[in-house]
């Protein structure tokens, strides 16, 4: 284990690869990494097999709320991450994010009817908003400085991996009828980890501080407007669905104010000082992790636009994934030093610039202009992948104050949900303002590319500033 107050990482060359993947942290990185990929896997997994489980046990109306309530549900567990870990340190916190979502997906693979599986789905994601969370506080304090960028790199790209894995998984069950399978797969899944996870973290130190307390009034708050904009997400009618994102708007912006106004809330206090780069860090997280969002209707353009089969059309929102995944581990080789700084920004506008070329391109359908759909988006992919390792190291060591440290760490995971969970919202949105699917497919990606390339300025305002000592 590292020392309590290691200075912060500030730019020598990272350890390596053959050192984080060694015998001495692999099996932590196992525990980690497989988390994030259970998450991944989980969401299209779900996808993929829920339309075989509506016509076996029924609940077509519904059918929506099955991620709806997963998604709602991990933003609330998502940020109790800091508290879970005071209070069990990461051993016990490991234990209950893997025994949450073990125990809500055996829910869903038993359940009768869709009410009762929409109770395991409500489980499993507070066990998945753990799990995610849990990551990046773990390698914070599990990880010596010199590999955090590298485990960063790693834990980000398995969301790609489990973006590619799922609909492979949840397509084979859906093919063979055996919707239950899917579930079936993430206990067994679930119950393998928690194996390295009980032998290998450590457990609550009998000298640690006492837990803080929970602010409940700030926790409620968001969860409320994060229901608004899952609500916005299946509205249909785009009158509703703008009415219930302002008011998810509204509602956060009292969330903020009540943070301010508390010693102790969701977010390290120091994200609301003038002066502090928290703020922009954690608006280039959710920059990222909105356009990231734009991948869920690909494969819809794709088939409707491109005249794609469902498998191509996979593939070419999986391009996104694979983007992504290869330019995350490769930035945290070559992006060094203030080469790392240079990607934060230059993230955002390689996003915007694939984004915008996709929505161009959407205008034909010739085999030239359906390779370069390929191609933007991998390039739209890769200015995610590039970026986020060094943003989410930037917030892991924004202070050598322990504790600030450790929520500003849990902190990145609490916004990259809540950024998916409103970017979600926003795509459907943009898509049903079309008049038709070139229409719709021009206002996403036009959309979202201006919102990456604003992102090139927040992400320059995260660079000004320091770290902040010890209180």
């Amino acid at each position: 284990m590292p020392s309590e107050t290691q200075p912060a990482y500030d730019g020598p060359r990272p350890g390596s690869w053959a050192e984080l993947l060694g015998r001495e942290h692999r099996t932590v990185v196992t525990v980690f990494a497989s988390g994030i990929v259970l998450f991944a896997v989980n969401t299209y997994l779900t996808a993929a097999s829920l339309p075989t489980a509506i016509a076996d046990i029924g609940g077509q109306p519904l059918y929506a709320w099955v991620m709806t309530v997963f998604l709602l549900s991990s933003v609330v567990s998502s940020m109790l991450v800091t508290r879970a870990m005071q209070q069990l340190g990461p051993r016990g916190a490991y234990l209950t994010g893997f025994g949450l979502f073990g125990i809500g997906s055996t829910i869903c693979a038993l359940a009768p009817n869709m009410p009762i599986m929409l109770v395991g789905r409500l489980i499993q994601g507070l066990g998945g908003g753990l799990l995610t969370g849990l990551a990046f506080t773990v390698v914070r304090i599990a990880l010596p400085q010199r590999l955090w960028v590298r485990a960063i790199g790693l834990t980000s790209a398995m969301w790609g991996v489990g973006n590619l894995l799922g609909p492979v998984l949840g397509g084979l069950f859906a093919e063979i009828g055996f919707w239950r399978g899917s579930f079936w797969i993430l206990v067994v899944g679930t119950g393998i980890l928690i194996v390295p996870a009980a032998r290998t973290l450590p457990g609550r130190r009998p000298d640690a501080d006492p837990p803080t307390p929970v602010p409940w009034a700030s926790l409620t708050v968001v969860a409320l407007a994060t229901a608004a904009v899952s609500v916005a997400a299946i509205a249909g009618d785009p009158a509703v669905m703008v009415g219930l994102l302002v008011a998810a708007v509204l509602v956060m912006g009292l969330a903020i104010v009540l943070e301010r106004r508390r010693a102790i809330g969701l977010l390290p206090a120091m994200t609301y000082r003038r002066g502090n780069p928290l703020k922009w860090i954690y608006l280039s997280v959710a920059v990222l992790a909105i356009g990231s969002t734009a991948e869920a209707f690909i494969p819809l353009f794709g088939q409707r636009l491109g005249g794609m089969s469902p498998f191509v059309a996979g593939l070419l929102g999986a391009a996104l994934s694979w983007g992504w995944t290869v330019a995350q581990l490769a930035s945290t080789t070559w992006a060094e030093g203030a080469r790392s700084r240079i990607v934060r920004v230059a993230g955002p506008g390689t996003l915007a610039v694939g984004l915008a070329g996709y929505g161009v391109l959407q205008s034909s359908s010739s085999v030239a202009a359906m390779t370069g759909w390929f191609v933007f988006l991998f390039v739209a992919g890769a200015g995610i992948g590039m970026a986020f390792p060094h943003v989410a190291t930037a917030a892991m060591t924004i202070t050598d104050d322990e504790d600030e440290a450790a929520r500003a760490s849990a902190g990145v995971n609490s916004m990259q949900m809540i950024a998916n969970t409103f970017g979600s919202a926003t795509a459907g949105l943009l898509v049903s303002l079309g008049s038709d699917d070139v229409a719709s497919a021009h206002i996403l990606t036009g959309g979202f590319a201006a919102l990456a390339a604003f992102g090139m300025l927040i992400a320059a305002q995260s660079l000004r500033g320091g770290r902040v000592g010890a209180a």
